[in-house]
């Protein structure tokens, strides 16, 4: 873990809304998924996100990117870190709750210290981050259950889904901190989502059919949200805060999010997610304390009264 730095109320309230944007994806991509397929979205998410941060980057005069190798860079974050992972988490969402979909997305975090430590040179894998990630997964296996893990019917293979999106993201992690060190956050994401967007637009054809702009206000309404603020405006603050407050800091940003996306989906679309995923939440909050390392320091040097 990078070294943690002191969180301000700013901040703090910073990383709230974050969870708060990000959590509220989930409820969004479920009402949208009711007109339009996983892919169809995910075409729709990251075309409108891309276009509003190439008006905000032009408006800024930021440098625009020319070297193919960057783009390069950026075909394959697009694939890692948005056409899979959207993708496959908006399959999850045909069949899972939206609340259950966010507690496996927890699982992101687990990947990207594992990953981190297989590829980058200048990250090892620890004594507390071993016992970390086996807590993490073993929350998932519980949130999975035990009776799932070996079937293969339809609810089984959304929950593998949205664990594979997970392993997604954590190697667009790497490729990120491998390729795209130095890079304006700006314009990594746009570019980076117009490669998407790219991608997305003549596959969501093929598979789901011509896009339509024929859409219910509520499907534009949950598209809008999903582009707009869960992704266009997420990125810019996920990075200023992860400039803010560190890597570290932004676990708590992974323990926000399932709470909002249970309680959406509970209030407005009737979920009930099963307690076997509270108690893999449990665990995924565990191994997430343990990677962090602070409260068990605190615990460990604290003095006696």
């Amino acid at each position: 873990m990078s070294t943690q730095k002191h969180l301000t109320p700013r901040v703090w309230a910073e990383l709230f809304l974050l969870a708060l944007l990000w959590g509220a994806v989930f409820f969004a991509n479920r009402i949208a998924l009711d007109e339009i397929g996983p892919i169809t979205l995910v075409a729709h998410r990251t075309l409108w996100a891309a276009l509003l941060l190439w008006l905000m980057i032009l408006a800024t005069r930021t440098a625009l990117p020319r070297s193919p190798r960057l783009w390069g860079a950026f075909l394959v974050m697009g694939l890692l870190n948005n056409l899979i992972p959207f993708s496959l988490l908006n399959f999850a969402q045909l069949t899972i709750e939206s609340g259950l979909a966010s507690i496996f997305n927890a699982a992101t975090a687990f990947w990207g210290v594992l990953l981190a430590a297989l590829f980058l040179p200048d990250e090892r894998l620890t004594l507390a981050k071993t016992l970390g990630i086996t807590l993490g997964f073993i929350g998932v296996a519980t949130a999975i259950g035990l009776s799932h893990l070996t079937a293969l019917d339809p609810h089984s293979l959304a929950q593998i889904a949205a664990l594979l999106a997970t392993l997604s993201y954590g190697l667009a992690g790497v490729w990120a901190r491998k390729h795209l060190a130095g890079c304006s956050p700006m314009v990594a994401s746009a570019g980076m989502l117009t490669c998407t967007t790219i991608l997305a637009l003549p596959l969501a054809h093929v598979t789901e059919g011509p896009i339509s702009l024929s859409l219910s206000a509520s499907t534009w309404a949950a598209i809008a949200y999903a582009s707009i603020l869960g992704t266009a405006v997420a990125y810019l603050l996920y990075y200023r805060v992860l400039a803010a407050a560190g890597s570290g800091n932004l676990l708590v940003v992974t323990l926000l999010i399932p709470p909002v996306a249970i309680l959406l989906g509970t209030i407005f679309l009737n979920e009930s997610i099963p307690p076997r995923a509270y108690a893999g939440f449990a665990f995924l909050t565990l191994g997430l304390i343990v990677l962090d390392g602070r409260l068990l320091a605190r615990l460990r040097f604290k003095k006696p009264t």
